[in-house]
C-alpha cells in the first residue's frame, strides 16, 4: 500500500482534489486530523495560494465531555469538520482516508499549559512540546486517539510524535544554528527536566548534561545562576567529555574543552540508567495508545512514525526494540538514502512477521522533481525492506512533482 499525506484544507473547497490524489497511483490518504501550526502553500485550491495556520488545531467536531483538562483548539481558516468533509470526499473516489494524528507536538496547548512541557537541564520551556511524563498529557493523547477513532472512523490510525518531541524544532525565524552545537549536543538539549522528568534521573544528571553544552567541568558551574555559553565550540573533536572533565575549568564558567562526540561520551556511567528513562516516556505512552486503539476500534490498522535510535525525539520517536502491536513501522527517509535505508533495515530487524515497513518519503525540495531520481530512492528503500511508500506531501507539491510521483510509482510497480 502506498500513502499520500495530505492536509483537510487541501482538499475541502477543491472538488478536484479527490481525483487528482488518486491519479497519482495511490490507494490511501493520510488525512490530518490533529496538526500542528504551519504555513502551507496550496497550489491547486480556487479559493487561496498560501494558507496561515497559527496554531496547532483538531479538525473534527470538539465534543466538551470527551476530554479532561487539555482540550484542543478549533480551526478556523477551515471548517471544524474538515476532517469529515475530507474524508468523505476522498472515500467518494475509492481511496482509504487514514487520520495522520500528531500527538505531543502542540504549541498551543504547551503555551497554555507551561508546567507541562518539556523543559532542557537549563529549565528553558520548549512550548511546542508537551511532555508525556505528564499524567495530563498522556490522558490528553488518549482522548485523541478515542474520538479520532469514534468520531473519525478512519481506515487507518497514523501516530506521530508517539513520544517526547526534543530540541530540535523548525520554528518561526529559528535562530539556532550559531551556537555550533552537534548531534550530541542536541541530543543532551532533548532530554527533558520537567518537575516529571527531573528525578527519574539519577542525581548528578542536570549537572552533567549542562557541563557537557558548555564545556565546564561538572562540579565548578550551576552552583547558583546556570552560566551561558560564552564562546561557542567551532571544533567537531571526537576526544571524550571525560578529557574535559579532567581539565581545568575557569571558575566564571567559560567555556572550555572538546564537545562530546555521542550523548554516550557525555552521560558516561549515567548513560544506560538515562536512556531508559527516556524509552520508557515513548513505550508507555505508545502502549497506553495502542491499547485505546485496541478497544475503541479492533480492526483498525495502526501505523508508528518510528525511529530505532534510542536517543530519537520528535516526529519519529524511539523504538529501538520494536512494537509487535502495530502494524506499520514507518523511517524517516528525508535524508541521504543510504543513511535512510539503514534506518529502514534496522526497523526490518525489529519487525514482527507480517508487520509492513514503510518508508517516509520527501518528494518537495530539496528533492527534484525528477520521476528517476524519486524511482531510483524507492528501489533503495524497497531494497532495505521498505513494502510501502508514505509521500510528503501531495498537497503541497507543484504540478511537476505529483507528475514525477506519478511516474515514479509507475515504474517501481
Amino acid at each position: 500500500m502506498n500513502v499520500a499525506y495530505v492536509y483537510p484544507w487541501d482538499i475541502v473547497g477543491d472538488p478536484a482534489a479527490p481525483d487528482r490524489l488518486a491519479g497519482l497511483g495511490v490507494e490511501a490518504v493520510a488525512l490530518a486530523a490533529s496538526y500542528h501550526s504551519t504555513r502551507a502553500a496550496t497550489p491547486y485550491h480556487p479559493s487561496h495560494r498560501v494558507l496561515d495556520v497559527p496554531y496547532p488545531a483538531f479538525y473534527l467536531p470538539i465534543r466538551p465531555a470527551s476530554w479532561s483538562r487539555l482540550v484542543p483548539a478549533a480551526p478556523t481558516w477551515t471548517p471544524e469538520d474538515a476532517y469529515l468533509q475530507a474524508r468523505d470526499a476522498l472515500k467518494a473516489v475509492g481511496l482509504q482516508v487514514h487520520a495522520w494524528t500528531v500527538l505531543t507536538h502542540n504549541s498551543y496547548l504547551g503555551t497554555a499549559n507551561p508546567d507541562l512541557v518539556v523543559r532542557n537541564a537549563f529549565g528553558d520551556p520548549y512550548p511546542y512540546a508537551i511532555c508525556p511524563a505528564h499524567e495530563d498529557v498522556l490522558e490528553y493523547c488518549e482522548h485523541l486517539v478515542e474520538e479520532i477513532l469514534a468520531v473519525g472512523e478512519p481506515d487507518g490510525l497514523i501516530l506521530e510524535a508517539c513520544g517526547p518531541m526534543g530540541f530540535g524544532h523548525q520554528s518561526v525565524h529559528e535562530k539556532t544554528s550559531g551556537a555550533d552545537w552537534t548531534p550530541a549536543d542536541s541530543d543532551l538539549l532533548s532530554l527533558c527536566f520537567c518537575t516529571a522528568c527531573a528525578d527519574r534521573y539519577p542525581a548528578t544528571t542536570r549537572d552533567r548534561v549542562r557541563a557537557a553544552i558548555d564545556r565546564t567541568h561538572p562540579t565548578d558551574s550551576y552552583r547558583a545562576t546556570p552560566a551561558r555559553i560564552t564562546t561557542p565550540a567551532t571544533t567537531h573533536s571526537a576526544t571524550s567529555i571525560s578529557a574535559a572533565h579532567t581539565s581545568a575549568s575557569p571558575a566564571d564558567g567559560t567555556a572550555t574543552g572538546a564537545p562530546p562526540l555521542t550523548i554516550e561520551d557525555a552521560l558516561g556511567e549515567l548513560t544506560d540508567e538515562v536512556r531508559d528513562v527516556r524509552r520508557g516516556l515513548s513505550d508507555s505512552l505508545r502502549r497506553r495508545l495502542i491499547a485505546v486503539a485496541r478497544r475503541t476500534a479492533p480492526g483498525t490498522p495502526i501505523t508508528l512514525h518510528a525511529n530505532p535510535n534510542p536517543w530519537a525525539a520528535g516526529a519519529f520517536a524511539p523504538l529501538p526494540s520494536g512494537e509487535p502491536g502495530a502494524d506499520v513501522l514507518v523511517a524517516n527517509c528525508w535524508g541521504d538514502p543510504a543513511t535512510d535505508a539503514t534506518r529502514l533495515a534496522q526497523l526490518k530487524d525489529l519487525s514482527t512477521p507480517g508487520q509492513r515497513i514503510g518508508a517516509y518519503v520527501l518528494t518537495l525540495p530539496p528533492r527534484p522533481a525528477d520521476p528517476a531520481v524519486l524511482v531510483d530512492q524507492l528501489r533503495t528503500y524497497a531494497k532495505a525492506g521498505a513494502t510501502e511508500f508514505h509521500l510528503y506531501h501531495a498537497g503541497l507539491a507543484s504540478p511537476q512533482r505529483l507528475a514525477a510521483i506519478t511516474e515514479a510509482l509507475r515504474r517501481h510497480a
